[in-house]
Formats: C-alpha cells, structure tokens, sequence
C-alpha cells in the first residue's frame, strides 16, 4: 500500500491532496475570474453606464440635484428591461438605510440598472454586503460605491438608547445594535448632536470597511478604478450631502 493510500485511510474524512488542489484552483478562478468575465462578456446593456468613478460621481450628483429641484427625467423603462435581459453594468452601487423614506433610484434620478443598491437598517457593511459589493465591482464593473445614511436614523437612535440603557432590544435587533455600536461610541466622545454625529460617525467607519476590505475593493481603489465614498440624506430636502471622498 502506498503511503498516500494509507494516509486516506487513517484519515478517511480528510480530503485528498488532489480534492485540495483543485478546490484551491476553482476558488482563486472564482476570486479572479471577475474581470475575465466581464472580457468575455458581450457588450454592455447600457454604453453609457461605463464611466469612471469621478464621472459617475458626477452623473450620480447631478441626478439628485434634478432630484431636489423636482425636474427628474422621464424614464423609458419598457426599454430598459428589454435592454437589461440579457445583463446589466450598473454605473455606481449604494449602500443604503433600509428606512421607507430612503428610495435610491428616485433620490438620484436614475432608471432601471443604474444603481447596484443594498439596504439594511443602519446602513452597515456586513459580510453580505461586502460581497455583494465585491460583486459589482469585480463582475459588473461599477466604479463608484456610496455609502448612504439619513438624518433621523431609526435604527441608529435604538443603538444609542440600547447601549444608554444597557438594555438590548427584542428579537434579532440585537445584531443591528451591535454592527452601529461602535460608531456611536466613537460619536459619544465628540461635541454635538449625539444622533447627527453617530449617522455621521457610522458612514465614515463603514465607507473605511468597504475601501480596506480585501481582496477586491481595496485593490480596485489601489487601482484607481474604485472611489468609495460617504453621504446624508436630508430627510427634509431630499438633498445628499457628501462627506468623505477617496
């Protein structure tokens, strides 16, 4: 008997070293095959959605401008589904409040598969959504990520009253409390507003999360071919306002 065999034998749960091998390799094809992808694929639905990310954080902006002065665009949407069938290249991607009020398409004046957008109360990057945002920009090539939070956070006001309280809430709030808890901590050391400093606080750490989280985003803002960026939402005006760029 060979050794090999003999090791699978007093091992029978383990892996061979060939399974090993090529799960090593599917997996870093996975990882990488983003790009070739996106080569082999036909052309893009929507031409104009290929942009850079400071053209597309200008088209993004002035969207919402149209937004807030009540001029937005009408949008053919009939062909826009016929065009997306087949596929879709978002221009830039939101990561957004949950809350009813937030509606990303219409605050930034944009039609069917411009926007790549995920929603969670208290706008946080967890592990889902950084792959999905690792997602868009490794396979669908989106150039711009914004993290997206609002004046009047729900969810970050019971974070703030949780950890006053040293009351957790019901159910599964508990994990939303404790994704926001460490910027509102942050914020509680600041002067001000203890609200508008956490909302504020907490896009901040989460705009950091997605630039650093490795192996995609971070190297795609190395390469300049991502910015990840901040905003607030104004409840009142509708009006996003930057607040960190990179």
């Amino acid at each position: 008997m060979c050794d090999k065999c003999s090791e699978n034998l007093c091992h029978p749960n383990l892996p061979s070293r060939r399974s090993v091998m090529l799960f090593g390799a599917s997996a870093l094809g996975l990882a990488l095959g983003g790009t070739a992808f996106a080569k082999e694929a036909k052309a893009p639905p929507k031409p104009q959605n290929v942009l850079s990310p400071d053209a597309a954080l200008k088209r993004l902006m002035d969207g919402n401008t149209r937004y807030v002065d009540g001029v937005s665009r009408r949008h053919d949407f009939k062909h826009e589904r016929e065009a997306l069938v087949g596929g879709q290249n978002p221009f830039a991607a939101v990561l957004s409040c949950a809350d009813s009020r937030i509606a990303p398409e219409y605050a930034f004046d944009s039609g069917r598969g411009d926007l790549f957008v995920c929603r969670v109360a208290g706008n946080f990057a967890g592990t889902e959504t950084i792959a999905s945002m690792e997602y868009t920009v490794a396979v669908l090539g989106t150039p711009l990520i914004l993290v997206l939070g609002h004046d009047r956070c729900g969810a970050i006001d019971a974070t703030i009253k949780a950890l006053k309280d040293d009351k957790p809430p019901p159910g599964h709030i508990p994990s939303l409390v404790a994704a926001i808890a460490p910027a509102v901590k942050t914020a509680a050391q600041q002067s001000g507003d203890a609200l508008e400093n956490a909302i504020r606080q907490n896009v901040i750490d989460n705009v950091v999360k997605l630039k650093s989280a490795a192996p995609i985003l971070n190297a795609a803002v190395e390469q300049g071919k991502l910015k990840v960026i901040g905003g607030i939402y104004r409840l009142a005006t509708g009006t996003v306002e930057l607040l960190a760029q990179g």
